[in-house]
């Protein structure tokens, strides 16, 4: 049995979204009045802090904003997802206004955003009744609409997805359920997910209320994604064979690395896909798996195809 675990650098690939250091790039369209203050409030707080803090990084940024005021706080997690999000969203002019959309996972104009195709054609690679589950630190849905809801789940089988209430109205009479047999776990949480449940879309980073480990120094599980962590343990206890693609094995993912170390003595053979691989922290982990390394696709397509064929 094999397992996936992608990091932020599979997002960055497949969608060009930006890993934590590129967060604050402010690349994002601010859709009305309400958030275009939101997104200047944003630059104003990381100005101030970048003044006192020249050297410092995002997730030191961040962690500072989340212990300040509620607004700044709320405000700063609200661009985090917004902007992890961006590509997905557009507005369009129907029954008298203009309305903000954000891609459902089954609909067919998927195809037409940044990132669907590559990361279908990635998972491609390693789908089969072998694969025993995904396991992903990413809030984005990429990968949910790259497999559709035909083919993996968050750990429940058959769940139905909470909708938009009445519209459409194919999807209110039609409610949209995870049928695959992919287990798919998100450690950190996602754009599509809120205290009170999963949902179609990722409508949950228009108002900021997505339910996610905001990428601070020192990142800790969030009690309400428990349940995830332990998915992640028993899709890497099935596996003997693990592909990390974009995952930078930072020392400060503590539980994280810790979880991997749990299952470790098990692995044979571990393929790691990055510009940079991080061959001491694999080596640490897996003192005893066979290590193969490639760059993303397509420059890496060889050396993947490679791995995949021997096993």
């Amino acid at each position: 049995m094999h397992a996936l675990f992608l990091g932020a650098g599979f997002s960055k690939w497949a969608a060009d979204l930006p890993v934590a250091s590129q967060l604050f790039d402010f690349k994002i369209e601010p859709y009305g009045p309400r958030e275009k203050i939101k997104l200047n409030r944003v630059k104003d707080i990381k100005k101030g802090w970048d003044e006192k803090n020249p050297q410092g990084q995002a997730e030191q940024f961040i962690s500072y904003a989340l212990n300040t005021s509620k607004r700044d706080k709320e405000t700063v997690l609200w661009y985090v997802v917004r902007r992890l999000s961006d590509p997905f969203i557009w507005q369009e002019y129907h029954a008298g206004k203009w309305r903000r959309h954000v891609l459902m996972i089954d609909e067919n104009r998927k195809y037409k955003r940044p990132g669907v195709v590559d990361t279908q054609r990635f998972l491609t690679k390693f789908l089969g009744p072998s694969l025993a589950g995904i396991i992903t630190t990413n809030y984005d849905i990429l990968l949910e609409y790259a497999l559709g809801t035909k083919r993996f789940h968050y750990g429940i089988p058959n769940e139905i997805l909470i909708g938009r209430g009445s519209y459409p109205v194919s999807q209110w009479r039609n409610p949209i359920t995870l049928k695959g047999t992919i287990p798919l776990a998100k450690i950190h949480g996602s754009i599509s997910w809120d205290e009170y449940g999963h949902y179609t879309d990722g409508r949950r980073a228009l108002t900021g209320k997505a339910l996610i480990v905001p990428p601070v120094p020192d990142k800790q599980p969030h009690q309400s994604l428990i349940f995830q962590w332990k998915m992640a343990k028993k899709i890497l206890s099935k596996s003997t064979r693990i592909v990390f693609f974009g995952f930078s094995f930072n020392p400060l993912d503590k539980p994280v690395l810790e979880l991997l170390k749990s299952t470790g003595n098990s692995v044979k053979s571990v393929m790691i896909i990055d510009t940079q691989p991080n061959f001491n922290a694999l080596h640490k982990l897996y003192r005893n798996a066979k290590v193969a390394s490639g760059k993303p696709p397509p420059d890496g397509n060889k050396e993947i195809t490679d791995w995949c064929n021997e096993w």
